[in-house]
């Protein structure tokens, strides 16, 4: 809790610190980005009978129609590609001119790796290569507790037990160091600094221009738990409250016996409420189905499709809308012997009658994206294979 409430506190306050690093490279000159000498032919990327793969079309248009902002998260099992689905999404906002910005709240970072730019360092950076905006985060939760120690000076906990009407604690953890509280390991860190970064989009100003925010999400377990901390937090501030009131209740009808009255004074809303309020705001905007979606992605295996099932049935009790299921890595049709290929799409196919017969899945529309021959890396890659998932 005290994590959560630092970080909201230099989240209000630092709004403007990356974005303005960056300002002045908003111009995005398009640049050839360079794999493998430069060219994407169908040498580089062999996919062959594509008209099977794309059935389920993505309905990329709807995603594009809609011209207020809207949030994207895409996650699932670690390792079904995830990112590359996430950038490549990103990149074809940005190249039908929706100004985006694509987030990566994964403790093991790929952005960089996939854009093959070093986007490392906490901070939004420009991403080269495309004709509109495009700006890219890797959340690092050592940037922003640097964030809060220069925000705060403050090296003792009681000014922040003052803020939020706690000051009666303020005795026993008036020598608690603040530094050695951030430097302690916090659960859930990671996610609480994502939710910080939500916070600032939503209410910062300067973030207003971007109508489409792309977050390349953790593996399954930390990605529920991102989406779960504002009910978490809002449980948690609202037992707290309550605590707060019993204790100056009780402490006024003490002083009140021994004859000292104080003066009526109207409660101020503290740090406390404020937070409260706002993790209200980021628990709407994951379950309103104007402003979010949540895009599984998977790979053809029974192992994964069962953990994608459990997936959406956590995401549908938490109320996070879901609409498309990508299933990534598909092995494409071939006229070679090859007797390992054959088995596994025979696999695949298999697993994909699985998926239309599990009630979890069923209902979701269904992406098929091609296992390709070459690493996807960088912009062209990337719009190479936007252009093949969604549309």
């Amino acid at each position: 809790m005290a994590a959560l409430l630092l970080l909201n506190r230099v989240s209000r306050t630092t709004s403007s610190i990356s974005l303005h690093r960056v300002a002045g490279a908003l111009g995005f000159d398009s640049l050839n980005a360079q794999i493998h000498g430069g060219r994407i032919s169908g040498t580089l990327f062999r996919v062959r009978s594509l008209a099977t793969l794309a059935e389920g079309a993505s309905r990329y248009d709807e995603m594009l129609s809609v011209n207020q902002r809207k949030f994207y998260l895409l996650g699932g099992k670690g390792g079904v590609g995830k990112t590359s689905c996430a950038a490549s999404l990103a990149v074809k906002f940005a190249s039908h001119g929706h100004p985006t910005i694509v987030v990566s709240t994964d403790p093991a970072h790929s952005l960089s790796d996939s854009f093959s730019q070093d986007l490392s360092g906490g901070v939004l950076k420009p991403v080269q290569g495309v004709d509109s905006p495009l700006l890219a985060l890797e959340i690092t939760p050592e940037i922003m507790k640097d964030e809060i120690k220069r925000q705060t000076g403050d090296k003792s906990v009681k000014n922040m037990m003052d803020s939020m009407g706690l000051g009666m604690f303020a005795g026993e953890l008036g020598d608690l160091n603040l530094e050695d509280m951030l430097n302690a390991a916090s659960p859930g860190i990671d996610e609480i600094a994502a939710i910080s970064k939500v916070l600032q989009f939503m209410e910062a100003p300067e973030y207003s221009r971007f109508t489409r925010i792309v977050f390349d999400t953790a593996p399954t377990g930390h990605t529920l738990r991102l989406l779960s901390l504002p009910d978490f937090y809002d449980s948690s501030i609202s037992k707290i409250t309550k605590l707060k009131k019993k204790i100056t209740a009780a402490a006024s009808a003490f002083k009140s016996v021994f004859g000292k009255k104080e003066k009526q004074q109207q409660e101020l809303p503290n740090e406390l409420d404020q937070l409260k309020e706002r993790m209200e705001k980021v628990r709407n905007v994951f379950r309103d189905a104007n402003t979010t979606e949540f895009v599984i992605v998977t790979i053809p295996t029974v192992m994964a499709i069962n953990e994608s099932s459990r997936l959406h049935a956590s995401l549908r009790k938490e109320n996070v809308p879901v609409h498309r299921l990508i299933v990534n890595q598909l092995l494409p049709q071939s006229e070679s012997d090859c007797k390992f290929c054959s088995m596994r799409r025979k696999e695949q196919t298999r697993v994909l009658g699985l998926i239309q017969n599990d009630t979890e899945l069923s209902g979701l529309k269904l992406i098929q994206s091609p296992l390709l021959d070459a690493e996807i890396r960088g912009v062209p890659a990337l719009k190479f294979m936007g252009d093949l998932i969604w549309k």
